[in-house]
């Protein structure tokens, strides 16, 4: 009885949902609602005060060169966190918050055992993950790429664990990981060179026959449908009966999921939840596109894109009212003034710390130049001169790219270089 139930029984109208999918996605949304209120979770208290100066030092060319430090005896200060860091939603943004908070706080991360992903895209194991490092009891953080396999996360981390997650609206989030993706993710590529040499733009060839070009067995093809869906650990080819019930337990593991389209709104409830302050939300928006890296969409591609991402349509419509119940519980205006609080906050620092904002890649330097692609350009920040060294460390851990941050932090906690991954 209860939840799995209710779940069961709403099987049959979901069906009827996908029949007509864009007509009555809202509709099939609210009938997956399962009538359960969902309160933000205890939460670490917040602290009494912050240090008097955060301890901060500059990230020089090179990842500073730090031996392992005990961990084991030190008071958290935030309960564990699993972040579940989606493509092309906004989640680079929100893993430099959680980069800086661990180190801040001397976190042990979970680290993949090579390079940045947990062997993408293959379901996450146990196996994938570092060890843990000498002087640490567990692992406090784990934020980088994977598909999630709940149960094996849960093996890694610690029973308090709280989970979260990024969501995106679908026909953005499909059409950045098309640009994005075009030359990794094997069904766009067979698109893009097809598009080359019928003179078409490549996302409208692949939609206008996608199944042409997408290979359900190829491997290298998950994000190529559903890339949310498929991020979640979600089966994202097609519908099956497993699929409400999925979505259940996702509710119901998840602590939070943001909003990519409430993202101010969506911190201002992950603060809550871990006890942070607006000078930890602060923020920069990173590993974005050059303007000209982002295609414009008429009305009848983004049907397109919906109809090929119905699945994704139902995830994210589902969990935006999730979403809103859990600001009403915390309250819509206490949420709103505190959104704006905090807007008004990253714009002091960002006034603080960048001279100049959506910078071309040639015109930055190594520390601070994002990884681009080959078929989008990815502009970074430069960072405003004459701080003070706790000003500057600070400032430029904001804008430090995922790559960077990430080979800095897995230095300083194993005292080596990343593993690289194994040749083909």
């Amino acid at each position: 009885m209860g939840l799995r139930w209710l779940w069961r029984h709403r099987v049959s109208a979901l069906l009827a949902v996908l029949v007509i999918f864009l007509l009555l996605t809202l509709l099939a949304t609210r009938s997956l609602q399962n009538n359960r209120t969902h309160g933000l979770r205890p939460t670490a208290d917040r602290r009494n005060q912050r240090k008097a100066a955060e301890k901060h030092t500059p990230i020089p060319h090179q990842p500073a060169k730090h031996t392992p430090t005990a961990r084991a005896e030190r008071q958290r200060a935030h309960p564990p966190v699993v972040f579940l860091k989606t493509h092309r939603t906004g989640g680079s943004t929100v893993q430099n918050i959680l980069f800086r908070l661990g180190e801040r706080e001397s976190s042990t991360f979970a680290f993949p055992y090579r390079t940045y992903q947990f062997n993408y895209p293959d379901r996450f194991r146990v196996a994938f993950v570092d060890e843990l490092p000498e002087g640490s009891s567990q692992f406090d953080l784990l934020c980088s790429h994977m598909r999630l396999d709940l149960p094996q996360v849960r093996k890694v981390m610690p029973q308090n664990t709280v989970f979260i997650t990024l969501l995106r609206d679908p026909i953005k989030t499909f059409e950045s990981v098309f640009r994005y993706h075009t030359s990794t993710v094997p069904a766009f590529f067979s698109a893009h060179r097809a598009a080359a040499s019928e003179g078409k733009p490549a996302l409208k060839v692949f939609l206008d026959s996608p199944e042409t070009f997408w290979d359900p067995k190829e491997p290298g093809n998950g994000l190529a449908k559903n890339p949310m869906s498929f991020d979640m650990g979600l089966n994202n080819q097609k519908w099956n009966g497993s699929w409400p019930e999925d979505l259940a337990l996702l509710e119901e593991a998840f602590h939070l999921v943001m909003i990519a389209e409430h993202f101010d709104e969506s911190l201002v409830l992950l603060g809550a939840l871990l006890g942070l302050e607006h000078e930890d939300l602060a923020y920069l928006r990173l590993n974005a596109r050059a303007g000209n890296s982002v295609t414009e969409l008429d009305e009848n591609i983004r049907a397109k894109v919906r109809s090929w991402n119905v699945l994704d349509t139902l995830l994210y419509d589902f969990f935006v009212q999730v979403f809103w119940e859990k600001a009403a519980q915390y309250g819509l205006e206490r949420l709103k003034a505190e959104a704006a609080q905090l807007r008004d906050s990253t714009e002091n620092i960002r006034r603080k710390c960048v001279s100049r904002a959506a910078v071309p890649p040639a015109e930055l330097e190594d520390l601070l130049r994002p990884r681009q692609t080959e078929s989008v350009t990815i502009v970074g920040y430069e960072v405003r001169g004459n701080l003070s060294l706790q000003d500057q460390g600070f400032c430029v851990r904001m804008m430090l790219p995922e790559l960077q941050y990430h080979s800095h932090l897995y230095f300083k906690q194993y005292g080596r270089d990343m593993r690289a991954a194994p040749a083909d």
